[in-house]
């Protein structure tokens, strides 16, 4: 399993950017459509607090937000301290 999830629905563009993102920085993720399975959705609202919005993008067991948390914290040079970390 992956430090990184990535739950997603299909008609999301916001979900296909964080997952391209995550891609090209060469960030292995786990992606978990939640509009495809209950409970996918049960573990999206209890993982993420009740988030409401995709994506939400969880490392290590910690919901760090959607895609604008994403390249705020790639911007801020946080995203690498992160996945360097163990």
């Amino acid at each position: 399993m992956s430090r990184v999830t990535v739950y997603s629905t299909a008609n999301c563009p916001y979900c296909t950017n964080v997952k391209a993102l995550l891609d090209k920085w060469k960030i292995e993720f786990d992606e978990v459509r939640i509009d495809q399975d209950q409970a996918a959705m049960k573990q999206f609202a209890e993982v993420t607090e009740g988030a409401r919005t995709v994506p939400q993008i969880v490392i290590d067991g910690e919901p760090i937000g959607g895609f604008n948390e994403l390249t705020e914290l790639h911007m801020d040079g946080e995203l690498d301290a992160l996945m360097q970390s163990d």
